[in-house]
C-alpha cells in the first residue's frame, strides 16, 4: 500500500482516528462519524451527472418528452449494486481496482481492463470542456477562454497536497445542485406527465436511434470509470471495513441526489421547451440553454447554463481522476492526493496531460462534438458489462476479500445485470446491421434473451452445489470418519444465527486482504477463457458498430 493510504480518516465534514470504533459511541457522535466517512459515494454519484449526463437526458426530455424516466428507475440496483462492490474491494483490499485486476488476471486482461478505460475516460473529458465552454458561452465567454480556464482551475483543485481541501471544493460544487430544484419549478412540470413516465414505453417504437439514447442513459448513468473512481478514492481516503456501513450510506445518498438531478433535467427540457420548434431536435446541452432562454426567460436559461457548468467541472475532476488514479496502480507510482506534487510528480503529470489534450481536442467542429458527447456515454454502456464481469469476479476471490466476498444473492443479482447490459447491447448491434427490425423482433430477442439467461444461470447455480459438495467431500477425507452430508451439518450447526453474524461481523471488522504478491493467482477455467474471450470479441465489434452509427449521423 501506498503509504499515504495509510492514518487518520481526514473528511470535508469532520475526522476519524485510525484507531477509532464505534463502541461507546453516542448517536450524536455517530452521525458526526458518518459525515466525516460521507465523500467516496457522493462525489461518484453526483460526477455521474456529468456534461454528457445532462446532455443526454436534455435530449431524452427534448425528443421524447418524461417517456423514458422508467429506465432511472431500473438502474437504480445496477448503480447500487456495482458500486458496494467496488466499496467493499476498497476498504478491504486497500488498493486501486486496476492494481487488483493487474495483480489477479495478470498483465493480458489487465490491460484489455484499463486500456477501455484509458480510452473512453479521455473522450469523457473532451465531452466535459465541451459542456464548460457550451455553458459559458451562453453567459458571452469564447471558448478560447472558457476552456483554459476551466482546465487551470481543475489542476489546481486538486495539486495543493491535501485530501481535505479537494473534497471540500468538491463539495461546494455540489451544493451547487440546489438550483436543480428552481429550474424544475420554474418550467411548471405537470406531476401526471412525470408519474407515467415511469411506466416502461418505447416512443416511436424500438428503433436503433431510441437504443442508442437507451444505452447512452445507460453509460452516462453507470459508467465503467466510477468503479476506479470509487475504490481508489476509497482507498486514499483511508476508510477501512469497520466503515463499510457508513459508506454503503453515503453512496444511497449520492443516488438519491444523482436521480433528482436526472429527472429534474429531462423535466427542464420537456415542460420548458413544450410546443416550441425545439421540442423533438436536439443539437447540444448549449442549445438547450439557448432554447430555454428564449422561451422561459433568462433565469431558466441560465439555471441550466450554471447546472451544466457544474457538471462539466465535477466530471472532468472525478474522470481525470480515475484515470491517473488507475495510471498509477498500472505504473506502480503514488497516486494520492495526500501527495504534494514534488512527492508524486507522475500522479500530477499524467492529470495535467490528460486535461491538456482532452481541452485541445475540445477545438473540433461543433457538429463533431455533439455528436461525441453521445457516442461517449453509448460507448461507456456498450463496454460496461466487461468492467462488471471483472468486478464480479474480484468479489468472489476468496484470497481476496475473505468473509467479505459475495453472497450467492449478490452474485444471482450481479449476473441478472451483467446478462440485461449484454442484451441491451445486442439489441444496438441488430439494429445497427438490420435498421429495418420491427419492435416486434426486438421483443422477442429479449425474451429469447432472458430465458437463455435463466436456463445458463440455473446451470452455474447447480455447478457452484456440485462444487460445494465435492469440497465437503474433500473435507470428510481429511477428517477420515466423517460422511459429507455430516461436513455440511458441522457448518450450519450448532450456533444460532445471531451467533454466526455476530462472529462474521467481528471479522469482518479487522480482516484485510494480505499482501497481493504472496496470494496464488486465480486459474481460469476453460469454459471461463472461453467466455472471455468471446465476450471481449463482441465487445470490440459493438464499440466498432457504435462508432459506425455516429459516423453515419455525422454524415446525415
Amino acid at each position: 500500500m501506498d503509504t499515504a493510504h495509510v492514518g487518520d480518516i481526514v473528511g470535508a465534514l469532520g475526522s476519524i482516528g485510525q484507531h477509532d470504533t464505534l463502541e461507546g459511541r453516542s448517536r450524536r457522535q455517530r452521525f458526526r462519524m458518518l459525515l466525516a466517512i460521507i465523500g467516496p459515494g457522493l462525489i461518484v454519484m453526483v460526477g455521474d451527472n456529468d456534461a454528457g449526463g445532462v446532455a443526454t437526458y436534455a435530449q431524452a426530455g427534448q425528443n421524447y418528452g418524461m417517456a423514458l424516466v422508467w429506465t432511472l428507475v431500473l438502474l437504480i440496483p445496477v448503480l447500487y449494486v456495482n458500486q458496494e462492490m467496488v466499496v467493499r474491494l476498497g476498504a478491504v483490499a486497500g488498493v486501486g481496482h486496476a492494481r487488483l485486476i493487474f495483480d489477479r488476471f495478470g498483465k493480458f486482461w489487465g490491460a484489455f481492463s484499463v486500456g477501455d478505460l484509458f480510452v473512453v475516460n479521455a473522450l469523457t473529458i473532451v465531452t466535459e470542456f465541451i459542456g464548460v465552454s457550451m455553458a459559458l458561452n451562453y453567459f458571452g465567454l469564447p471558448k478560447a477562454i472558457s476552456v483554459p480556464l476551466a482546465a487551470v482551475l481543475l489542476f489546481a483543485m486538486v495539486a495543493g497536497g491535501s485530501f481535505r481541501r479537494w473534497e471540500r471544493f468538491l463539495f461546494g460544487l455540489i451544493a451547487l445542485n440546489i438550483i436543480m430544484f428552481p429550474l424544475a419549478f420554474l418550467v411548471h412540470p405537470r406531476i401526471a406527465t412525470i408519474g407515467h413516465g415511469f411506466i416502461p414505453s418505447f416512443p416511436g417504437g424500438l428503433n436503433s436511434t431510441l437504443l442508442l439514447l437507451i444505452v447512452s442513459i445507460v453509460g452516462t448513468t453507470v459508467a465503467p470509470w466510477q468503479l476506479f473512481f470509487q475504490q481508489s478514492n476509497i482507498v486514499d481516503k483511508r476508510i477501512t471495513p469497520r466503515w463499510i456501513k457508513f459508506e454503503r450510506i453515503d453512496l444511497w445518498v449520492g443516488i438519491v441526489v444523482v436521480m433528482i438531478g436526472a429527472v429534474a433535467i429531462m423535466a427542464a427540457a420537456t415542460f420548458g421547451l413544450a410546443g416550441t420548434a425545439a421540442a423533438g431536435n436536439f443539437t447540444d446541452a448549449g442549445a438547450v440553454a439557448q432554447a430555454l432562454h428564449d422561451h422561459m426567460g433568462t433565469t431558466v436559461g441560465a439555471l441550466f447554463a450554471i447546472l451544466l457548468l457544474d457538471a462539466s467541472l465535477i466530471g472532468a475532476n472525478a474522470v481525470g481522476l480515475a484515470t491517473t488514479y488507475a495510471l498509477g496502480d498500472t505504473l506502480g507510482k503514488r497516486h494520492s492526493l495526500h501527495w504534494k506534487i514534488s512527492e508524486a510528480p507522475m500522479f500530477y503529470a499524467g492529470y495535467a496531460a490528460l486535461l491538456a489534450v482532452a481541452a485541445a481536442v475540445s477545438f473540433s467542429p461543433d457538429h463533431v462534438l455533439g455528436l461525441l458527447t453521445q457516442g461517449v456515454q453509448a460507448l461507456a454502456g456498450v463496454l460496461l458489462p466487461s468492467a462488471t464481469v471483472f468486478l464480479v469476479l474480484l468479489c468472489n476471490d476468496k484470497a481476496v476479500l475473505g468473509p467479505w466476498v459475495n453472497t450467492v444473492k449478490q452474485n444471482i443479482v450481479a449476473g441478472i445485470i451483467v446478462w440485461s447490459l449484454v442484451l441491451l447491447s445486442l439489441s444496438l448491434t441488430a439494429t445497427v446491421f438490420f435498421p429495418d427490425t420491427s419492435t416486434r423482433t426486438l421483443e422477442i430477442g429479449f425474451g429469447a434473451g432472458a430465458l437463455v439467461g435463466v436456463l445458463g444461470g440455473a446451470g452455474m447455480l447447480v455447478a457452484w452445489q456440485r462444487g460445494k459438495r465435492r469440497e465437503a467431500e474433500r473435507t470428510a477425507k481429511e477428517f477420515g470418519n466423517l460422511d459429507p452430508d455430516q461436513v455440511e451439518e458441522l457448518d450450519s450447526t450448532p450456533l444460532t444465527r445471531a451467533e454466526r453474524k455476530a462472529i462474521l461481523d467481528a471479522d469482518r471488522d479487522t480482516w484485510r486482504t494480505p499482501a497481493l504478491d504472496t496470494l496464488a493467482r486465480p486459474q481460469f477455467s476453460t469454459p471461463r477463457t472461453v467466455g472471455m474471450f468471446a465476450l471481449r470479441g463482441y465487445l470490440l465489434l459493438a464499440v466498432i458498430l457504435v462508432g459506425v452509427k455516429i459516423a453515419q449521423s455525422i454524415g446525415g
